[in-house]
């Protein structure tokens, strides 16, 4: 009988079924890893280069102070101010952990589990922090857009990785913290802690940096400038994950969502941010000018300005005083500009371009932007250069009629407005009493080059034109002109340009421009710009600057008027102290009687009596050897001559030695004006 074959055990369906569906598995998982790595190599191949993260320099608020410290303006295109992260303290950085990367120091760039949190959270419409790392956020804010898209997501997830491979958690926190948005123009935490708070990190309480770090989610929900309310709410979800995470205790958190946050007020952007616009706008300018616009908003530099804050309120007030005086008198003067150096150094200490307010509508800052005709403040010039020339004051002039042929063929005749005449008078009478036509005959007898000469070395850089009525005054000129030509004769002949900088460093704290020892130039002998000091003081004692300009100390100053009463003037300097003042109209038009010795001349008394009232009065400094001094033949106080030019009498007067009997045949000496460049200088006090 036949053996029977045993059967094979068939297996079970569902074994079958499932060894179908482990085989297909394995390939569609298979499949799916190459899909993925095919992708990630595909996205690899396109992502930024992450070195330049290394490379990267962030664009850096420039922060401009005055001579005491205050912060004038910050100037930035992005209001940036970069903070290492060793400064940031440990609470701070703690809240922007919790609130947007509780795992921060745990992830490697993508934190997984918090992308399932953030997906159930929002499948059951709850609040969590976001599944976005602080890796990832960065990745996407140094080399992608905030396109939301699946290609995007993974780019950034990539970048993420690969950026944790070569980068410490602090160096990623670091440039997280001073790149992020938080409103109100301010980029980085330092720079947001200025605008909300008014003070660096450092000084920070819990609920300042909790709300800090509840801002960039949504700077336009959560800026304590645009909701309180709102901004509150997110501070206790920041105080409340800072519990969760083990920073804070719950007291803690209770105590800091009730505490004060005295916040520093929205300050406004642009020019009406600045603290002592017309000042600081020129500053600006300057800094333009000579580190250039890029640096000047970008480059994080460090400006100590000259500007002392008790004089520029002290001139603010003089010049809103001037105007509103003009105005009730009837003068009909709308506009003033005033402008105080410090002869010594150069330092511009105030600027007032304007009455009232600077606004968006009052920009004009007449102070240097400003044109106009300085009248007979003008004749300072004419005379220093016939005093130089070796015309002692005692020289004789004919204050008499007279002509000068035009190049249409008509005549010009210069006249005073009396339209008097004075006949033979001497240098002093005539600078003092503003005679025109004496001014004129000067400037012919020396010739209107070297006139124009000595106001260009002396301190006006506008351009000049050479015909003789510029002796009185008719090409235009600035007061910052006026005031840095005068500074010359205040400061024994020396010029020193005007600068409102004492110190600029750049963004590493090196120092860039030093102007605490600025570079001098002897552009006048000592014994020159005595004399005109001497004769100046006339003007304010028994000219046309008396009494109104008169301060009660030694001071010498000019009186400017022009023919049409659209400018008037009042120039005027102590040895401590040089200020121009303008008084006239925008649209030129014409004032009523306006005369340098009535309105402008008051206002100057008036800031210089001010600003001068805890500085002991002194007289200008005698250079010995260079000048003598001679008793008057009246019997009345002394005249003074350079050396080589007093009288041969005993005894100083009218057209003593140096009177020129035939003034049309006077020949003057050499120009003696080379600037000679001094190593010594006045030294100053670091800035604050």
């Amino acid at each position: 009988m036949a053996r029977r074959r045993r059967r094979k055990p068939v297996a079970p369906t569902w074994w079958r079924v499932l060894r179908v569906v482990l085989i297909v598995a394995f390939f569609v998982v298979l499949f799916a890893a190459g899909t993925i790595a095919g992708v990630i190599s595909s996205y690899s191949k396109n992502l930024p280069d992450i070195n330049r993260m290394a490379d990267y320099q962030p664009e850096r608020s420039t922060r401009v102070y005055s001579r005491q410290g205050t912060l004038l303006a910050n100037l930035y295109r992005q209001n940036r101010i970069w903070l290492p992260i060793n400064k940031v303290p440990p609470m701070v950085r703690n809240a922007f952990i919790a609130v947007e990367d509780q795992h921060y120091y745990q992830h490697h760039g993508v934190d997984f589990a918090g992308i399932v949190r953030a997906a159930m959270a929002d499948y059951h419409h709850q609040s969590v922090q976001g599944a976005s790392t602080i890796t990832q956020q960065l990745a996407r804010a140094l080399f992608l857009s905030n396109e939301f898209s699946i290609s995007r997501k993974i780019q950034e997830a990539l970048l993420a990785m690969e950026i944790e491979r070569y980068y410490t958690k602090d160096e990623i926190l670091e440039r997280y913290l001073n790149l992020i948005f938080f409103g109100s123009g301010s980029y980085g935490v330092e720079a947001a802690s200025h605008t909300y708070f008014g003070e660096g990190v450092d000084k920070l309480s819990l609920a300042q940096a909790a709300m800090l770090a509840g801002i960039p989610n949504a700077p336009s929900d959560y800026s304590p400038y645009v909701s309180l309310e709102r901004a509150k709410s997110r501070q206790r979800h920041v105080l409340d994950r800072m519990v969760a995470a083990g920073y804070i205790s719950a007291s803690q958190a209770d105590n800091a969502a009730t505490a004060p946050l005295h916040l520093s007020g929205l300050r406004r952007e642009g020019l009406q941010g600045y603290a002592y616009p017309y000042f600081t706008t020129y500053v600006v300018s300057e800094l333009q000018r000579q580190f250039g616009t890029q640096t000047t908003f970008e480059g994080g530099l460090q400006v100590y300005t000259t500007l002392d804050e008790r004089l520029q309120k002290i001139a603010q007030e003089a010049v809103n005083w001037g105007v509103d005086h003009s105005i009730a008198e009837g003068i009909d003067g709308h506009q003033m500009a005033l402008v105080a150096l410090r002869p010594s150094t150069g330092e511009i200490l105030a600027m007032v371009g304007g009455a009232g307010a600077f606004s968006l509508s009052n920009q004009f800052n007449r102070a240097w932007q400003a044109h106009r005709q300085p009248g007979s403040s003008f004749k300072v010039y004419v005379y220093t250069a016939a005093i130089d020339s070796g015309m002692p004051p005692t020289a004789i002039m004919e204050d008499t009629a007279v002509s000068y042929p035009m190049g249409d063929g008509t005549q010009w005749t210069p006249q005073d407005d009396d339209h008097s005449y004075m006949g033979a008078i001497t240098l002093r009478t005539a600078l003092a009493q503003s005679r025109n036509i004496v001014a004129v005959k000067l400037a012919q007898i020396l010739g209107v080059d070297r006139v124009i000469a000595y106001a260009q070395r002396m301190g006006v850089s506008s351009p000049l034109e050479a015909n003789l009525s510029l002796a009185l005054g008719t090409s235009v000129v600035s007061p910052l002109d006026m005031a840095s030509g005068y500074s010359t004769l205040a400061n024994q002949g020396i010029h020193i340009e005007p600068s409102p900088f004492r110190m600029v460093k750049d963004s590493l704290g090196t120092t860039v421009l030093d102007n605490l020892y600025p570079q001098q130039n002897e552009v006048l002998g000592a014994g020159t710009a005595y004399i005109m000091d001497t004769m100046l003081q006339s003007v304010i004692t028994s000219g046309t600057g008396n009494p109104n300009a008169q301060i009660d100390r030694p001071a010498g100053g000019k009186t400017g008027t022009t023919s049409d009463y659209r400018d008037a003037w009042f120039v005027g300097f102590t040895p401590d102290l040089v200020a121009a003042v303008w008084l006239g109209n925008d649209n030129y038009s014409r004032m009523s009687e306006s005369y340098g010795g009535n309105i402008p001349a008051r206002t100057w008394a008036r800031f210089m009596r001010a600003a001068l009232e805890k500085i002991p009065p002194h007289n200008f400094a005698f250079p010995s050897g260079e000048v003598v001094k001679i008793a008057n033949c009246s019997g009345g106080g002394y005249e003074y001559y350079l050396a080589g030019t007093e009288p041969l009498s005993s005894c100083a007067g009218p057209g003593s030695r140096g009177r020129v009997s035939d003034m049309s045949t006077y020949e003057p000496p050499a120009s003696t004006i080379t600037p000679i460049p001094l190593d010594t200088g006045a030294p100053g006090s670091p800035p604050p």
